[in-house]
């Protein structure tokens, strides 16, 4: 008796006996799929909290894609209104560049709709933003895909606390994920 193995026309040559062909059945055929299961994630990065914060929307997103901490919300940069869609800039800390450039250490970033969760903040007015964070607290680590200047990508109104406290590039944030602690 002789097994076909896969689509190749690869052949097992003949077993004998009909215990033969349990052999492979009951032993080799999971002793392979279990082989299988544990050399999959070979070569690959097999840690999920990793995988799961490697969104493709980060990759395909943006110029520059950075994970950072938010130092901090000025009072008043997020408010609630449902007729008035806005950005605010918020500050962040640079603490990895994963593809572009970004200038020092300190970030501003426009955030549309930051009372909403990423997830609800895009509309007919911006339709490409998003990401998995549901609410901006100071201290959180965010990656974030972006571009720059805020200017060429967004038009319309900006909530910039900074304003004449700093001459730093404003980015514009596309995607924003929370980054597990």
């Amino acid at each position: 008796m002789s097994h076909k193995i896969g689509s190749w026309g690869l052949k097992i040559a003949d077993w004998g006996s009909g215990t033969e062909d349990l052999a492979f059945r009951h032993f080799l055929g999971p002793a392979l799929v279990a082989l299988g299961l544990f050399c999959g994630p070979c070569g690959r990065n097999a840690d999920p909290a990793v995988a799961e914060a490697i969104d493709s929307q980060l990759a395909s997103h943006g110029t520059v894609e950075v994970t950072a901490e938010l130092v901090e919300i000025p009072e008043g940069a997020i408010f609630k209104r449902d007729l008035y869609d806005y950005a605010t800039i918020l500050k962040y800390r640079v603490l990895r560049v994963h593809r572009g450039e970004v200038e020092g250490e300190a970030l501003y970033v426009g955030h549309y709709n930051p009372w909403k969760p990423r997830t609800e903040a895009a509309d007919q007015r911006v339709r490409v933003v998003g990401g998995n964070l549901r609410q901006f607290e100071a201290g959180q680590t965010h990656r974030m895909a972006l571009e720059v200047p805020i200017d060429e990508h967004f038009m319309g109104g900006i909530v910039n606390k900074y304003f004449g406290q700093t001459t730093n590039t404003l980015y514009w944030a596309v995607w924003t994920n929370a980054e597990k602690p």
